[in-house]
């Protein structure tokens, strides 16, 4: 079957929507409600955030949900219960669809993932629909000397992220081992980053461009609303929110209403 994160750029090439949340976050069991309001809301690419007690690359609000979802009773063993069955071929009433389109991505930290073990949580992701992972410290060599061949067998995409300082070797090793999309980390800091796109970050997204790379890009952090969202999208075939979604849902008592208009603002200049 071919992985949805390769069908989603083989079909659609600009303007790719990414939206992440952390499971568990804001309470335990609305993981399943929030994929189903973004992919109503209109979102191509679906990040699930596996929370973790020292996530390095966060700011403090993504910092934040991972504490509370962790507090809440949050595990991968318990994301894996929650996301059983939903992706299935029999139509889901909670989908306008009904069926889930967008690819599942889980993102996280390598240190949860070890002590689950590596082929077990890829064969259990694979078997609940997950397309891809995201594990921002896992070293380029030891995944592919360690985890390649689990990731493949399980078709599962591992997505790298480059930033500014990454030397042009090393993008292109990336871009040689990849095969899903390449996740451009927009400037030299954690996510949350509110600062408008800047000439600095251009050139950055510009150099990339040149390359003339065999796989898709994404531009994340920092990207938090349809200005944002327009002008990394630019340069990239897509880009990712975070930060800014996870406080547009924190404390709400409407799910779905707070999930559609916030997609609405970012894909919509009218409505922004």
């Amino acid at each position: 079957m071919e992985n949805r994160i390769n069908k989603l750029f083989k079909e659609k090439h600009n303007n790719i929507l990414s939206v992440y949340f952390t499971a568990g976050f804001p309470a335990l069991n609305d993981t399943v409600t929030i994929i189903t309001e973004l992919e109503n809301a209109g979102v191509d690419m679906i990040e699930i955030g596996m929370p973790f007690s020292d996530p390095l690359a966060d700011g403090p609000t993504i910092q934040r949900s991972s504490e509370i979802a962790l507090e809440n009773g949050m595990s991968i063993k318990l994301l894996f219960e929650q996301l059983k069955g939903f992706r299935s071929n029999l139509a889901n009433p909670l989908l306008q669809s009904g069926n889930l389109e967008a690819p599942l991505v889980l993102m996280g930290y390598l240190n949860p993932v070890l002590q689950y073990g590596v082929e077990q949580f890829c064969k259990e992701a694979s078997a609940i629909g997950i397309s891809g992972v995201i594990l921002p410290d896992l070293p380029l060599q030891e995944y592919l000397d360690e985890y390649k061949h689990i990731f493949e067998s399980n078709n599962l995409r591992n997505i790298f992220l480059i930033t500014p300082q990454t030397s042009e070797e090393r993008i292109r090793l990336i871009d040689e081992h990849s095969d899903g999309f390449i996740y451009m980390v927009s400037s030299s800091s954690t996510t949350g980053a509110k600062n408008e796109i800047g000439e600095e970050q251009e050139r950055y997204f510009s150099r990339i461009n040149s390359m003339n790379l065999k796989n898709p890009t994404v531009i994340g952090f920092g990207i938090h609303n349809q200005q944002t969202f327009s002008k990394a999208c630019e340069y990239a075939n897509g880009a990712i929110i975070g930060s800014a979604f996870i406080k547009a849902i924190d404390g709400s008592k409407d799910l779905k209403r707070d999930i559609s208009v916030f997609v609405g603002c970012v894909l919509s200049p009218t409505l922004h």
